[in-house]
């Protein structure tokens, strides 16, 4: 691993680099899905965290810093109705990949969870194509339940969502 990471809220100076992470529309759409515009900007980004200012929540956003450096981001939106939560909209910054930050970043998020509700069930969707991504997912314990094919449109191109979720015992 790089250094030591810390987890902590995502503030918009924490995600202002973010934008530098998806340097094309597809690369934007892989994080974002398709309700984000090309080029991400802040925005965009003050919206998302907007989310995080509810009563209840609407969504957490974490940033992983190391060094005083903003290395991931992750958002989990809430249905507090359900008890649902869904890992959406996550990355490691193109300089700290493959350093093994994915799985304590998430982990800790996922620990953060418990402390702020019953949350039993933990979902994410992710494109098919992406084999890395699924590969730490599956190792986290995600199984897959389904594929939503031909789900997003990205320029020319048609993409499959693979659905993921964990039942969480509480």
């Amino acid at each position: 691993m790089a250094s030591t990471l810390d987890v902590v809220p995502a503030t918009p100076q924490r995600l202002a680099s973010l934008p530098t992470w998806f340097p094309t529309p597809e690369a934007l759409a892989q994080w974002g899905g398709s309700g984000v515009r090309f080029p991400l900007d802040a925005v965009q980004i003050d919206a998302m965290l907007a989310e995080t200012q509810t009563e209840p929540p609407l969504r957490l956003a974490f940033a992983g810093v190391v060094e005083h450096d903003t290395a991931a981001h992750a958002q989990l939106v809430l249905d507090w109705t359900d008890g649902i939560a869904r890992l959406a909209r996550f990355a490691i910054a193109p300089r700290y990949r493959g350093q093994g930050l994915a799985r304590p970043f998430l982990t800790e998020i996922f620990d953060r969870l418990d402390d702020i509700g019953a949350f039993p069930r933990l979902e994410l969707n992710v494109y098919t194509f992406n084999t890395p991504a699924i590969a730490l997912y599956e190792s986290l314990g995600f199984e897959r339940e389904g594929v939503r094919r031909s789900s997003v449109r990205v320029g020319d191109a048609r993409w499959d969502t693979a659905i993921y979720a964990i039942i969480r015992e509480r």
